[in-house]
């Protein structure tokens, strides 16, 4: 029997194993923390729909020198995860829970009036805000926070940030929108607009500098007698693929060799690189031969666009550092810097079934009435910009101006994900693998640009974050009982000691599910019947099993030959699922038709 066989047999289930090695995990560490003015300043920095190979250090083509140079100086995490989502993954992040636990299953567009699923945090969980304000941390915010339903001006706010334990913020309160003009934009409290904004105005405004430049402000103006956290949540590079046509130049013709060749050619240096094994498997490619492509020069034009994104925001954080530098506070800060998914492969701005050029919305004199100086943005996908021209969309639109909205489709997103197999959405790797950087002088004395092969979960940064800042997780916060956290601290690995070998590690979103225990990862598909987020039934499929130490491309599923080990972590996974609000769904699982002996039938598995 192997460790992992003897570990499920126990009866003491994983959950409450976690929550005991939390209580132990979370205690300060004095000797690296000492008194209150050596405390680390700790910035956690999250970007939006970028795949596992996108960085420079992690494998990509694309210019990243600033995020490369805080890994290789820093450690670099090769199986580290997220929740496969947005909102679910900011969820997990901010509190350290299961997105779940903190209501937030699914997303904020939609309270379906279930523990599990409504479309804000619950009251029973912190957020890392809270805890180290507690602790006498500064706390501030630039960018995106996708953790609250109501957005509007007027409405509740008890869900912005300002109300869950930060003191400054500067961003979105919604998941996207245009960068030029993007939805939700929110100072402190108060919704505003690129024009109005009475502390910000650059000349040619662009969301990812605003979030840089902002953050760079509340650094200069924070309390210099206290430490501060700041989380930094750039919304680069979830579409639409929108960028300054000077970023966008310097890549012109970078990708004309296609998808193929550059996925190839990540693969390689992925394996020299050491983020992934040396004798990893390359997932098959989920697209059409590069060769095939009819329009290649608006599709090249998208993925210019989109490394034009990411080396503005990884410019941004080079101002981050300088500013930190400065100060002379940079060896003592913590850097963490991590992506909320995987590559995406939606599909917006398409065009229609054909991907024909049109308007976002070809007939509404009242959507194409451009808004005003003061009036707040609110359409994540505007139809008409601030200037008057209408928002353009289809195949063969070239991406980049403000008067376009695309996003980079799946052919690049299998790219982002090299070399793993799926996308944002699914609990595959190419879904929930991250890169993690970590980087702090002081603190960690590790070989510079060190590899961690440890497994980590995103609910792991708040008991790391914590035990760095030498705060104490609440068992009760403004009189609630709040949910013991689930991660655990990942402190030990910057010695690069092991975490509890055979901790378990768990997704459930949009019927998808996973676990992660060990060497061994089980993983089911789900599809969700009807228009996408008015769906009433679901279907699972069977479970799947890999074994992520030979096969972490999820090539070889070995759910046949060791259907006992499937049938234990599928128990545990459904005794998880129970306890952390998965059940009850919205959604009224059903059963595939039977595929009758001798007549066909239409309903197939597909190649999830």
């Amino acid at each position: 029997m192997t460790s992992t066989d003897k570990y499920i047999e126990m009866k003491v289930p994983a959950f409450i194993l976690t929550g005991l090695l939390c209580g132990l995990l979370l205690q300060p560490v004095a000797a690296q923390t000492g008194p209150a003015h050596n405390r680390p300043n700790i910035i956690l920095i999250m970007s939006d729909d970028m795949g596992y190979s996108d960085l420079g250090c992690y494998g990509s083509e694309i210019s990243t020198p600033n995020l490369d140079s805080l890994a290789m100086t820093g450690l670099r995490y090769t199986r580290f995860h997220n929740m496969g989502h947005c909102c679910p993954s900011r969820a997990a992040l901010m509190t350290g829970l299961y997105p779940h636990q903190t209501g937030l299953g699914w997303m904020t567009g939609t309270n379906f009036h279930l523990p599990g699923f409504t479309d804000e945090l619950n009251e029973h969980c912190v957020t890392i805000a809270e805890v180290l304000k507690t602790a006498g941390y500064a706390t501030l915010m630039a960018g995106k926070w996708h953790l609250s339903h109501n957005i509007h001006a007027g409405g509740p706010q008890h869900d912005w940030p300002l109300q869950r334990g930060f003191e400054k913020f500067y961003g979105i309160l919604t998941g996207a929108g245009n960068y030029y003009d993007p939805a939700s934009l929110c100072r402190d409290n108060t919704l505003i607009t690129p024009l109005n904004d009475p502390e910000y105005h650059p000349q040619h405004f662009y969301f990812t500098n605003a979030i840089t430049d902002n953050a760079v402000r509340f650094m200069q103006e924070r309390p210099k007698d206290k430490p501060f956290f700041m989380y930094v949540a750039y919304t680069t590079a979830h579409w639409p693929m929108q960028a300054p046509e000077e970023a966008i130049e310097k890549y012109k013709g970078k990708y004309d060799a296609g998808w193929d060749v550059l996925r190839r050619q990540r693969f390689e240096r992925e394996k020299a690189l050491g983020v992934i094994d040396k004798d990893a498997t390359l997932s098959p490619s989920d697209t059409h031969p590069w060769a095939e492509e009819k329009d290649k020069a608006a599709m090249a034009r998208r993925m210019e666009t989109y490394a034009a994104m990411i080396t503005i925001m990884d410019q941004g954080i080079g101002k981050i550092v300088d500013e930190l530098k400065k100060e002379g506070i940079f060896d003592n800060t913590v850097i963490v810097f991590l992506q909320d998914n995987g590559g995406n492969a939606e599909g917006t701005g398409f065009g229609g079934p054909e991907g024909e050029t049109r308007p976002v919305v070809p007939k509404n004199a009242a959507a194409l009435k451009p808004l005003g100086k003061d009036e707040v943005q609110y359409a994540i996908n505007p139809p008409v910009t601030r200037d008057g021209k209408r928002v353009m969309q289809g195949k063969n639109v070239m991406a980049g101006p403000a008067d376009t909205y695309l996003a980079y489709l799946k052919p690049w997103g299998n790219l982002s994900n090299t070399p793993f197999r799926k996308y944002k959405n699914f609990v595959y790797e190419g879904g929930v693998a991250t890169p993690l950087i970590i980087h702090w002088p002081d603190g960690i004395k590790a070989e510079r640009g060190a590899v961690r092969t440890q497994s980590g979960h995103e609910i792991d940064l708040m008991p790391t974050i914590a035990q760095l800042a030498g705060a104490k997780y609440p068992s009760v916060y403004k009189g609630n009982e709040i949910t013991p956290v689930s991660g655990i601290s990942l402190i030990p690995t910057f010695e690069d000691k092991p975490l509890p070998p055979e901790r378990a590690i768990y997704w459930s979103h949009q019927a998808n599910r996973a676990m992660l225990m060990g060497k061994w990862k089980i993983v089911s598909g789900g599809i969700l019947n009807g228009p996408y987020g008015k769906w009433k039934t679901y279907v699972s499929l069977p479970w799947q099993l890999y074994d992520m130490e030979n096969d972490r491309s999820e090539m070889r599923d070995l759910s046949a030959e060791h259907p006992d080990i499937v049938k234990k972590m599928a128990a545990m996974w459904d005794k998880w699922a129970h306890s952390t609000n998965v059940y009850p769904m919205p959604w009224k699982e059903v059963k595939p038709p039977l595929r009758p002996d001798y007549m066909s039938t239409p309903w197939e598995y597909p190649d999830f």
